[in-house]
């Protein structure tokens, strides 16, 4: 089915006229194995930004000049869906092109005991990733940051499609931005700092602003990334690279060197966090929060100069998005920054708030600048995507649809009849559709195959207030198709739904 996307679009300029035809002759040769042009492709995936926490997407108190700058130049999503509402199953979703009903990994499945930092359950051999994919299109390909789905051996992403890595394996050593090591590859990268557990209280002296120096120390793993991801720009300029940039900024623990919040310090009023909601103490909540995200944004600018030194700016797609929706754990104010907008829901619930994520594409002379995009893509769109961009044969077999047609300003883009999710770590089991205007969302599903679906029209209800299931009887029927179709046996017990 073929529909037409509305786009609001900004003057074509004879440029970007020449620009667009240019992509006309590089789409040609995509139909053929070997491409004539193959463009250079970073995508930078923030942790737990809410859909509110860009400028470019309204918000009001963090400044973010540079992401907003690639949305300028760039197309600039509004209906854009994470893979799922937490860390590793949307990761898994992102790199497999499945949903969380075919998905291998569908929670945050931990390995271990809590500090071993053993990593998650692996992702195995047999999955077919986006680094593999490029790969095989013939792309030297990088994943620095936090990786999430396994540890060493095969989850590694050595062993998934990416000749290097550089940060953290396992998400639970990432809730502390000074830590003691870093991964390189399969070897350890000494930092030098001083160990000590996360998740930790002061037992006095919360008023005492060097009280909560000890969970700031020498070298930040965030500063480390930037290092190693301006790196492999320099290492890999001569040849077509894929870099995927997993930053664990804005996760908490709320940590970051004293100078770099200095931009904030004085901007809000702030109440000391001492771990009621866990993770790290912090005297200044609000100015490290806001503080964090404008460094997330200075990497962005970073990486952005890096390649108009290199002369690489005209030929590299950079793609910004995040995992999931706003926290509301370990210090964030997210009513106070307003981090979801008027959208309901955060980080893991599959309301809008926790799986409506920003999502930014930048190639300049190839998408056309200044344009915003209401088509509705997920996770699972990026692998069949960037198949039609670099190896057209691997383009079957995924949840997704290639959007390669919307960021080129092709009105004929395939539209998904719907999307599918379903989370196993809150509300008893959850599963949720959109299918155009359509939200359906239930829960329980875990315990009562017949548990209530919550139906919203979101042209008239975007924040998801007005419950008209009852109004809505044949949308109800088809939505449990969908529930049952979508939903296959997991390899875990607890990821599965009782069914009648």
């Amino acid at each position: 089915m073929y529909l037409n996307t509305k786009m609001k679009r900004l003057h074509f300029t004879d440029t970007q006229f020449l620009g667009l035809a240019v992509l006309g002759l590089f789409s040609s040769s995509c139909s053929q194995k070997n491409p004539v042009v193959k463009p250079n492709i970073i995508y930078i995936l923030a942790d737990d930004l809410g859909y509110n926490e860009l400028g470019c997407y309204g918000q009001e108190k963090i400044r973010t000049p540079h992401i907003d700058q690639l949305a300028a130049e760039g197309i600039r999503f509004t209906n854009h869906y994470s893979g799922s509402a937490v860390s590793a199953p949307s990761r898994c979703s992102l790199l497999s092109g499945m949903h969380q009903g075919h998905a291998y990994i569908r929670g945050n499945d931990e390995v271990g005991e809590w500090y071993d930092y053993t990593g998650q359950l692996p992702l195995p051999d047999s999955i077919f990733t986006l680094g593999e994919l490029m790969q095989e299109a013939g792309y030297v390909t990088g994943a620095i940051g936090k990786w999430g789905l396994g540890n060493i051996g095969e989850g590694h992403p050595n062993n998934q499609g990416f000749d290097y890595f550089y940060g953290y394996l396992c998400q639970r050593q990432a809730h502390n931005y000074f830590p003691t090591y870093l991964w390189e590859n399969q070897k350890r990268d000494s930092l030098g700092n001083t160990y000590f557990k996360p998740h930790q209280k002061l037992s006095e002296g919360i008023d005492i602003p060097e009280n909560y120096k000890q969970f700031n120390q020498g070298v930040w793993a965030a500063e480390k990334m930037t290092e190693k991801s301006l790196q492999f720009i320099e290492q890999n300029k001569d040849k077509p690279f894929f870099l995927f940039l997993p930053t664990p900024i804005p996760h908490v623990s709320l940590q970051m060197p004293d100078s770099l919040i200095a931009s904030y310090g004085y901007d809000f009023e702030e109440t000391p966090y001492n771990n009621t909601k866990g993770y790290t103490p912090n005297y200044k909540p609000r100015a490290t929060y806001a503080a964090m995200i404008s460094y997330m944004d200075d990497y962005v600018g970073q990486v952005m100069a890096a390649l108009k030194e290199n002369g690489l700016d005209d030929n590299t797609i950079v793609m910004f998005s995040s995992d999931n929706g706003a926290t509301y754990a370990g210090g964030v104010d997210y009513e106070f920054f307003e981090s979801v907008g008027s959208l309901k829901g955060l980080k893991g619930e599959l309301y809008e708030g926790g799986i409506r994520v920003p999502f930014i594409v930048r190639w300049p002379g190839q998408i056309e600048a200044g344009v915003e995009s209401d088509h509705i893509s997920a996770f699972w769109d990026i692998m069949p995507t960037m198949a039609e961009l670099t190896l057209p044969e691997k383009m079957k077999g995924y949840d997704g649809i290639s959007f390669l047609p919307n960021l080129l300003g092709d009105k004929e883009q395939v539209q998904h009849e719907y999307l599918y999710w379903e989370f196993h770590e809150r509300d008893h089991g959850v599963q949720a559709v959109r299918m155009g205007k359509w939200k359906a969302l239930r829960k329980n599903a875990h315990e009562d195959p017949n548990s209530p679906i919550e139906l919203y029209n979101l042209d008239m209800d975007s924040n998801e207030q007005v419950n008209v299931a009852d109004d809505n009887p044949e949308i109800i029927d088809k939505i449990w198709e969908i529930f049952h179709k979508e939903h296959t046996p997991s390899n875990l017990n607890n990821w599965r739904f009782i069914r009648n």
